[in-house]
């Protein structure tokens, strides 16, 4: 079995860490009524419209 034969650094460990804990940014698309960015899967704040339809009265 292989065994390191330095001890890694305290920056070097958490590099390689924060790489697999990075936030991915939200995916956005555009309101199809008003052109708004809007979260996907979202009623659109502006104008209350998803997929062509009007859901919140605003």
């Amino acid at each position: 079995m292989a065994v390191p034969k330095y001890k890694p650094s305290k920056a070097r460990t958490k590099r390689r860490r924060t790489i697999n804990m990075r936030l991915a940014s939200p995916e956005l698309s555009t309101c199809s009524n008003c052109g708004n960015s809007v979260s996907r899967h979202r009623v659109c704040q502006k104008c209350g419209f998803y997929r062509g339809r009007q859901i919140i009265d605003i």
